[in-house]
């Protein structure tokens, strides 16, 4: 989590499509945040293709399926990808 913004733990609501993932993110409030992570899991997962919008506090791995992994990538980078339940 960066310094720049005071953020929240809000809960993240994450879905599995086909081509990757989607994680929803709310306390990813600022470039710097979505850079953070976007770099963390792009260092972790070799080939795989990140955006991640802080705008609309979602982050897209393509490339990747593990729900699992993602998280842990994005909580150890001082995020909070909660996933919905459904």
């Amino acid at each position: 989590m960066c310094g720049i913004h005071q953020h929240s733990h809000d809960q993240a609501s994450t879905t599995v499509s086909g081509a990757g993932l989607s994680v929803r993110v709310d306390d990813m409030t600022c470039g710097h945040c979505a850079s953070t992570i976007r770099s963390a899991i792009e260092s972790t997962i070799p080939g795989a293709k990140v955006t991640a919008n802080p705008e609309a506090r979602l982050v897209s791995v393509e490339g990747a399926s593990d729900l699992a992994q993602i998280s842990r990538i994005i909580t150890l980078a001082g995020y909070t990808p909660t996933p919905a339940l459904t």
